[in-house]
């Protein structure tokens, strides 16, 4: 090969060609993988709307006689209006207290300077690396001792404090980000800490907030073994709860199963899609910060 066969310049339509080929390699693996983690959640909405026969001989995803009486019928004879009731009243007040005392502790973490800060910081750090079943039992015990087994703020407040270390590094990477100068600013005004934490850094981390509270609204909604283990009347029940009644049938139900599944699922998607952009400007300004 000779100098000038290696001065000439490459065909501009070869490295073009190259990575066009690549993206549409890359974007066929995502579209099959998205297509195989959708599948049973497209079989369960099928199913919902299928007679038992169907569901039980297969065949076709898309229902042959799709029909509403099945989640009708799992909605009224299983009650599930009363679980969702309870579902959302848990979820409520878990939100509320996650929002009022993990954006008060992101705050001092992040602006206040106080003794023991940050070996403090880094104990809740810690507790991201320590699962949840293993304090299960003393959770348990602690409930009934304070009288709290079997209501729902046995619930609640165990849930509070379980999103206390990705709910903290949340809201301090947000106020962290926030500049000190409009802090020493509203200072200078004569405002209290409480009004400026109020009305000057709740307002800049509202996607940080909106962020916090689908991160705590997802596992609550979704909670199955500490409900199991702390609720025993079935009018404090659930939708988890609720959708276990219809798999310990002797003969199961599957169409009724999948109508309960998808009575559980559809208010977190919706949720989730309703303030997608909001979510994910939270994890952005977090990890900027």
């Amino acid at each position: 090969m000779t100098a000038a066969d290696l001065a000439a310049p490459r065909s501009p339509g070869t490295g073009a060609t190259g990575r066009i080929a690549a993206r549409a390699i890359v974007l066929l693996l995502l579209l099959g993988y998205a297509l195989v983690s959708l599948y049973p959640f497209l079989w369960m909405v099928s199913a919902a709307f299928k007679n038992q026969i169907e569901v039980v001989r297969g065949g076709h995803l898309i229902p042959e006689s799709p029909t509403l009486d099945t989640l009708i019928d799992t909605w009224n004879k299983l009650h599930f209006f009363d679980y969702f009731l309870n579902s959302l009243l848990v979820t409520t007040y878990t939100v509320v207290l996650t929002l009022a005392v993990y954006a008060a502790a992101g705050y001092a973490f992040a602006v206040l300077r106080f003794k023991g800060r940050t070996a403090l910081s880094r104990l809740f750090m810690a507790l991201l690396f320590v699962p949840g079943v293993t304090v299960m039992l003393p959770i348990v015990i602690l409930e009934n001792q304070l009288g709290l087994l079997g209501t729902h703020w046995g619930l609640v407040l165990p849930f509070v404090n379980g999103g206390a270390p990705m709910c903290i590094l949340l809201m301090t990477a947000t106020f962290s980000a926030v500049p000190a100068e409009l802090r020493e600013s509203a200072r200078v005004d004569g405002a209290s800490e409480f009004r400026i934490f109020a009305a000057i850094y709740l307002p800049l981390a509202k996607p940080a907030l909106i962020t916090v509270a689908l991160l705590t609204v997802i596992p609550t909604w979704n909670e199955y073994l500490l409900t199991r283990v702390s609720l025993n009347d079935p009018e404090t029940y659930t939708l988890p709860l609720g959708l276990q009644t219809l798999a310990s049938e002797n003969v199961p139900q599957y169409n009724n199963l999948m109508a309960g599944a998808l009575i559980v699922v559809v208010p977190v998607v919706l949720l989730l899609l309703f303030l997608q952009r909001y979510f994910v400007n939270g994890l952005l300004g977090a990890v900027k910060g």
